[in-house]
């Protein structure tokens, strides 16, 4: 497919917003439609781009060769099936909905109509996490993951701490480990009230098999932000840290030995994930093949999060996985 892409985007929140600077910054795609119901949004985006209140106008048109949808997760799943039905490639910010049935039956549609639908786990998109899969390559079996990921707030009303936050570390482990885990448990290690609204820190644990753990923090209590996964090879760790100056260090292992190297900075390009995310659709959009590759992995975050969420219900208990 030659000559610009035309982009639909359907919220102008937070998320929405970085979206509307993204396009603008990014060759060959821009934003053609807007649906959304603040007044104030004229202003963020160019003079020629229409402004609908009602999101359909936006998720059925035909003028369009992509829509991204960056709502409240709630409402994903029936955005996300009106631009499937109506043929238009789908990109949905994570996570894909909060309700597994309802997941597994975007999916279903996508592949009843051949369609384009990518999830943003950004991360996935980083410079640093792909070079760490890369070279990961070479550094024997994973024996173990450790991961975290958070920051003081946001205190939302309208989705959990779990599904806010832990997905990001899920997507990462599911990722690299290319299955998904025998069992699982999720317990709260924090609750507190703030100024700010009700704050939660989570620890979850994802048994892999071969005996693979992969150990992850998520929450909104944490004093500064924190993005980083730790994978243990078998003389070696891969450090991706989002937050570093340094985004990706390889270290010996096992850490903390006397006679330890120095760890290696890694070098990798200094290229803002979610420029990568509007590539990959792109790219997808003008290969013009079914791509639900990405749909498939959020699915399974989905799936995964829906597993720990009973987890915490129960006290942290493990339960088995099956998805």
């Amino acid at each position: 497919m030659a000559g610009i892409l035309r982009l639909g985007l359907i919220g102008a929140g937070r998320w929405g917003r970085i979206y509307i600077k993204t396009v603008g910054d990014t060759p060959g795609v821009r934003l053609h439609r807007l649906a959304s119901t603040n007044p104030d949004s004229r202003a963020l985006v160019p003079d020629d781009c229409t402004i609908s209140e009602d999101w359909r106008a936006v998720a059925t048109a035909g003028d369009l060769d992509g829509v991204i949808i960056a709502t409240p997760p709630a409402l994903h799943g029936e955005m996300a099936g009106a631009a499937i039905k109506a043929g238009i490639p789908v990109l949905i910010e994570k996570p894909l909905t909060t309700d597994a049935a309802q997941a597994r039956a975007v999916l279903a549609l996508a592949r009843k109509n051949a369609a384009i639908v990518l999830v943003d786990h950004i991360h996935l998109y980083h410079p640093a996490y792909g070079e760490l899969k890369r070279q990961g390559l070479g550094l024997g079996k994973i024996h173990g993951i450790r991961g975290a990921g958070g920051d003081w707030g946001p205190f939302r009303s309208d989705v959990s701490v779990l599904w806010d936050r832990a997905g990001h570390d899920v997507a990462l482990c599911l990722d690299l480990m290319g299955e998904t885990p025998e069992s699982l448990s999720a317990s709260l290690k924090e609750r507190r009230e703030t100024l700010d609204g009700p704050g939660e820190t989570l620890a979850i644990t994802l048994n892999f098999p071969g005996g693979v753990t992969a150990d992850i923090a998520a929450g909104n209590l944490m004093e500064r932000k924190k993005r980083f996964l730790a994978v243990h090879y078998d003389h070696e760790t891969l450090i991706y840290d989002d937050e570093s100056a340094t985004p990706l260090v390889r270290e010996p292992r096992p850490a903390g030995t006397c006679d330890q190297a120095p760890g290696e900075i890694i070098d990798v390009a200094n290229k803002p994930p979610l420029d990568g995310v509007l590539d990959a659709f792109a790219a997808a959009i003008r290969c013009g093949e079914p791509d639900i590759a990405g749909l498939e992995l959020g699915v399974r975050v989905v799936e995964v999060l829906a597993v720990c969420e009973v987890s915490l219900r129960q006290g942290g208990k493990t339960l088995r996985f099956h998805p």
